[in-house]
């Protein structure tokens, strides 16, 4: 028979003889498989436990815990549900086979058997459960990018909604009309900007990420730029301190903005009578530092270990908008660990929350480099 190098799923095989596991792993061993044995349904729960296969292949007749009682077992493991079992077994009886397929086999093998049988019934079940894993994680990965796209698009599309709020009320000071027209335009291109982010491929936006530098001052220029009317509006102020410096970070200014601004919008939500300060600082060896700060209610001890957990939304009462989806801290999270950075939350000295992003400086950046992210910044 011919070999192959490559291995096309991992299969289990269960039986108590081991002339029949040697037989039947080195089968399909031969024909690209990666096999594992167990000799008794014990030590197969303890393979099971540390490691999924593609395909159990079970005998049906074993000493001890046969395979009916290792199947019940199995079928008791919500991870292992879906593990599809084909029985091996000498019996040809119609009654026990029924048994078989109501217990949750999929199939079954009678011994002796026939190498090309074995073989094809393995393919089949293996095929039919890598084409259902393909199947899920495509459907999770296109869900994921929806709740992407949904969560950024959030927040150009609320200063739109402000923004043309504040002109159809008709009670804008006239010099303050050209700059929510200006904020409707801007947010209107960052989130085409995003949509066109997300019809790239992955490895362009990561090529193109690498080779950005983005001065922190001009993400805190532009934070205020952006929100500092919806502050004003509430009777309450997005204050600026920061150094006469502007240190250089390896980030998209888009992709640095996109984690501020969740950070500034949960304060307006969370916060709404509290000031915001935005400041940058020193933080350890090679890092700088941007914090949000507000003098709201804070966050709950009992909720800081879910605060970065997806779709965890903090609970206080009648601070939730509906437009929530939960993914905001646990993206920006993910966004600033995969650039070597740091987000964590802290209780404010005298009451208050503090958000604190952590990112490696660049060293002697290039000011060219700069200067093309402080144009995209603006």
């Amino acid at each position: 028979m011919p070999t192959t190098a490559t291995i096309s799923g991992r299969i289990l095989v269960v039986d108590d003889q081991p002339a029949n596991l040697l037989v039947v792993s080195s089968l399909l061993s031969r024909h690209g498989y990666e096999v594992t044995t167990a000799a008794d349904g014990e030590q197969a729960l303890s393979i099971l436990s540390k490691a999924q296969p593609d395909l159990l292949l079970l005998d049906m007749l074993m000493p001890n815990m046969d395979g009916f009682a290792l199947l019940a077992e199995i079928k008791q493991n919500p991870e292992l549900l879906r593990l599809p079992v084909v029985f091996l077994t000498v019996a040809q009886d119609r009654d026990l086979l029924l048994r078989a397929f109501d217990s949750g086999a999929v199939d079954y093998v009678t011994k002796p058997f026939m190498p090309e049988e074995l073989l094809a019934r393995v393919n089949a079940h293996v095929g039919l459960k890598q084409t259902r894993d393909r199947l899920e994680r495509i459907a999770r990965e296109r869900q994921e990018l929806v709740n992407l796209v949904a969560h950024d698009l959030k927040n150009p599309l609320s200063s739109i909604w402000f923004a043309s709020d504040m002109l159809i009320k008709g009670e804008t000071r006239p010099e303050r009309v050209p700059r929510y027209h200006r904020m409707i335009h801007d947010s209107a291109e960052d989130a085409l900007g995003y949509i066109r982010r997300y019809l790239e491929t992955q490895k362009h936006r990561d090529n193109a990420q690498a080779r950005q530098c983005t001065p922190l001052r001009e993400v805190l220029d532009w934070l205020v730029d952006r929100y500092g009317l919806q502050f004003e509006d509430r009777g309450v102020a997005l204050r600026l301190h920061a150094p006469g410096i502007s240190p250089l970070v390896a980030v998209d200014a888009l992709v640095l903005r996109q984690v501020a601004e969740n950070l500034i919008t949960n304060a307006i939500k969370y916060a709404p009578d509290s000031d915001v300060d935005l400041s940058l600082r020193s933080g350890g060896p090679g890092y700088f530092q941007l914090l949000v700060e507000d003098r709201g209610p804070g966050i709950a001890r009992d909720q800081q270990k879910a605060l970065f957990l997806p779709f965890s939304r903090l609970a206080h009462a009648g601070r939730d908008d509906g437009r929530s989806t939960g993914l905001g801290l646990s993206l920006a999270k993910q966004i600033i660990s995969d650039l070597g950075g740091q987000l964590w939350y802290e209780d404010r000295e005298d009451g208050g929350a503090r958000f604190i992003i952590e990112l490696p400086e660049v060293n002697g950046g290039d000011p060219a480099s700069a200067t093309v992210a402080a144009h995209s910044a603006g």
